[in-house]
């Protein structure tokens, strides 16, 4: 074998360790989870609906690949993403995955058809009607997560807290409500509490970082 097959094939060696770190459901869920903010392995369990153990063999591998970095923070271990490069690289795998799968395709139809979504012009469209006092974004995530970032003029009301404190909420203006992104419900089961109690309400189905170049 030539010099220059074995540095070829260890160059795409080292790039296929990249496809099999994340060639899992549950690692892209985790990545999409980390991506909100940094969590415990106890945290991301608990959010993934697997066991601490499990958690632990996955984030092992995606830290190999060095697409999440760790940190202690007292008794807990706590994991991050290593780069900002890694929410970039998630909604391209997700947008090319719904742009080629079939099946994946009929699934996104039937998560919106299941909801009342924001239809909005453009992004800067809903931005201004937010600045101006048009409609009410909120914030449906965890508030650990709308601290790390959140759209402007965005509000924290997690899905957990909205029913206690639904009073906050004019009822003569349209509520937006966001959460982690296009493949997360919370903002679903928002809107349809808030239609429950009057208001009129509607889904944004992207989150913060399919925002990020208006953001950031």
């Amino acid at each position: 074998m030539s010099t220059n097959r074995q540095i070829k094939d260890a160059l795409f060696d080292q790039v296929a360790r990249m496809a099999k770190a994340v060639a899992s459901p549950k690692r892209l869920e985790l990545i999409e989870l980390l991506c909100q903010a940094p969590k415990s392995v106890e945290t991301l369990a608990a959010e993934a609906g697997i066991s601490v153990k499990l958690v632990s063999a996955h984030l092992k591998e995606l830290r190999m690949a060095r697409l999440v970095e760790t940190e202690r923070q007292g008794k807990h271990i706590i994991y991050r993403i290593a780069s900002p490069e890694v929410p970039r690289f998630w909604i391209l795998l997700r947008t090319l995955a719904e742009d080629r799968l079939f099946e994946l395709q009929d699934a996104v139809r039937q998560l919106s058809a299941s909801s009342n979504e924001w239809h909005g012009a453009n992004r800067e469209e809903l931005l201004r009607k937010a600045r101006e006092g048009e409609v009410v974004v909120i914030d449906v995530r965890p508030a650990n997560e709308y601290e790390q970032a959140h759209l402007p003029f965005a509000r924290s009301l997690p899905l957990a807290e909205l029913r206690a404190r639904l009073a906050e909420l004019p009822k003569d203006k349209p509520i937006v409500a966001y959460c982690r992104g296009p493949y997360c419900l919370m903002s679903v089961d928002a809107v349809r509490l808030l239609q429950e109690q009057g208001f009129t309400a509607l889904q944004l189905r992207e989150g913060v970082n399919e925002w990020a170049d208006l953001l950031f």
